[in-house]
């Protein structure tokens, strides 16, 4: 991971400031557990597919508004921010992995209905999350240096908003039918670990969610 340099979210901060008003995000708010820094096993599984969660309801943390929802993205320049902090070792590691042009579900979460609201695209690989270092920022760290940063971020790109919106609550009733059947949902981490703030996908997973676009809701 290289250190923190000046990046799309940094023109993306820097015009958002001037123009909305900036509301800093915590893409990985709601994680817990799996504390131990260790990278990723050489035998471990690669994805090609993510899922993203994010919230779009205001909360303030520390006094800061950690809202960012896709209306959010969609408002910035070029569409296109860092996905800053991600807290949680795993979801770091999976994060490490992706790589630009890749896609990945923007997933709201904490919010009165969940669920998977637009596609995005990885546009930057994992680099330094200049977050960490800042004294001021909800997700600082102390115990992380410039020299060998702890956490790692990825820039995003809008791409489409869902034909519909996919709650939570459906992709769990396919998830349960497909644990008796076998189906492509039957080990979907977001309904196994459902606090996880990245998540991988495998094709079968990514292609079933969006084939769910031209279905009525379940």
């Amino acid at each position: 991971v290289s250190s923190p340099r000046p990046s799309l979210c940094d023109k993306a901060i820097s015009s958002a400031k001037r123009t909305v008003g900036w509301k800093r995000k915590a893409a990985a708010s709601v994680e817990t557990g799996n504390r131990k820094d260790s990278s990723e096993s050489p035998g471990s599984a690669q994805y090609c597919h993510w899922l993203i969660k994010s919230e779009p309801e205001s909360r303030l943390e520390k006094g800061i508004d950690v809202k960012f929802g896709i209306e959010d993205l969609k408002a910035l320049p070029n569409q296109t921010s860092c996905w800053d902090g991600v807290r949680n070792y795993q979801a770091r590691n999976f994060m490490r992995q992706m790589k630009e042009g890749q896609l990945a579900f923007f997933y709201h979460s904490n919010c009165k209905e969940p669920g998977i609201a637009a596609v995005v695209k990885i546009v930057k690989k994992a680099y330094a999350d200049h977050t960490q270092f800042d004294e001021t920022d909800v997700h600082y760290d102390a115990t992380s240096k410039p020299d060998k940063p702890k956490w790692s971020m990825v820039d995003v790109q809008y791409q489409r908003m869902m034909k519909r919106f996919l709650p939570l609550s459906e992709l769990k009733k396919y998830h349960l039918q497909h644990r008796s059947t076998g189906g492509p949902l039957k080990d979907m981490m977001l309904c196994t670990r459902a606090r996880l703030s990245v998540q991988p996908l495998t094709t079968e997973e990514f292609d079933f969610v969006l084939g769910l676009e031209d279905k009525e809701q379940l």
